[in-house]
């Protein structure tokens, strides 16, 4: 391992300094990504400026009636909190899926949003990857693809997907992640933070250097109280998903939607906000073909990678059959409490 030094700044003005003023500095929290890194040799820093401790771990009510919950807080705590369970409960299972108890104890709402692809050829360092070495090949594209992305992705370039399941349900939900940089405090919409790969597929988010999130804000949203997070993956305990969905969903008294939320996880290189099934379902019939339907629309663009070691066209009716059963559930449940 590389020698770093080591900072631990009084407050978080003073940690943003630090890393701001240092190109090889990187924030240190819960390091369940991190430190993983650290060891591999992906990232090799400088200085790790630690910000246990400097960043508010409470989650507070809002003027509006939503949530704010500080970047420090442990996924454990914001997934058992009430509040969550009750008003954003996609959330809470979206944190329940995501990890085991060990690491949602360590790990903070601000480095669950940055952590990294979790693509077997980005942590090889023997295998060429755009994503960690700019102009080399993505090796997925001719190798191992199952969990890779088929939304998004430039054709022959990264095809990488974003870990977090609690990004995905952020997304659903309109969040908004508020940052404190070297010029002061901004708010980022959580659909924007993360990236397409595009022509730098090596960046992650929006952030700049030196950035660091300090709270995330659910907005006030009735139709997220009945919602749902649905995850598929090869095996039920600690897997990253191959395709998930964060859905809620509102069926008026005549069986029409009113109002509908989704997102999915493991098509893309960030979260999917999946505007274009919204879109086809509002206004009309709360049935299974409706379902279907629209999220078949979602992917119309889909673009698979087909290997002879483990391609990824499955999750193309995947998404459909996942979207439709999350939907499904919502809209059983609603018509059982009435």
């Amino acid at each position: 391992m590389k020698p770093f030094a080591y900072a631990r700044p009084t407050d978080a003005v003073a940690a943003v300094a630090t890393v701001s003023a240092d190109p090889s500095a990187a924030y240190l929290a819960g390091g369940t990504n991190l430190v993983d890194h650290l060891k591999l040799g992906l990232v090799t820093p400088g200085t790790l400026v630690d910000v246990t401790g400097l960043l508010p771990t409470g989650i507070t009510p809002t003027a509006d009636g939503g949530l704010s919950i500080g970047a420090g807080a442990r996924n454990t705590d914001v997934a058992a909190d009430p509040r969550v369970r009750r008003d954003y409960p996609a959330l809470s299972a979206a944190l329940l899926a995501g990890a085991s108890g060990q690491l949602r104890n360590m790990a903070t709402t601000g480095g669950n949003l940055l952590q990294r692809t979790r693509c077997s050829y980005f942590a090889d360092l023997t295998a060429p990857c755009t994503k960690r070495d700019p102009g080399q090949d993505c090796s997925a594209q001719h190798g191992w693809a199952r969990h890779h992305a088929i939304l998004g992705a430039p054709e022959g370039g990264c095809i990488a997907t974003h870990p977090s399941d609690m990004a995905v349900a952020l997304a659903a939900f309109d969040a908004r992640v508020h940052v404190l940089g070297p010029d002061g405090e901004r708010t980022v919409a959580a659909t924007e933070l993360h990236r397409l790969p595009g022509d730098d597929p090596g960046r992650d988010t929006v952030l700049e250097h030196g950035e660091l999130i300090t709270s995330v804000e659910l907005p006030a949203l009735p139709v997220a109280a009945h919602s749902a997070y649905r995850k598929v993956r090869d095996r039920a305990s600690y897997a990253f998903a191959l395709v998930s969905v964060a859905a809620a969903l509102d069926v008026a008294d005549d069986g029409t939607v009113r109002d509908v939320r989704i997102a999915l996880g493991g098509v893309a290189h960030r979260p999917w906000r999946a505007h274009r099934t919204e879109q086809a379902l509002l206004g009309g019939p709360a049935t299974d073909e409706a379902f279907r339907a629209a999220a078949a629309a979602e992917t119309a663009d889909a673009r698979a990678v087909d290997t002879a070691v483990g391609g990824n066209a499955f999750k193309i009716p995947l998404v459909a059959g996942t979207v439709t059963a999350t939907l499904r559930g919502l809209a059983a449940h609603r018509t059982e409490a009435a």
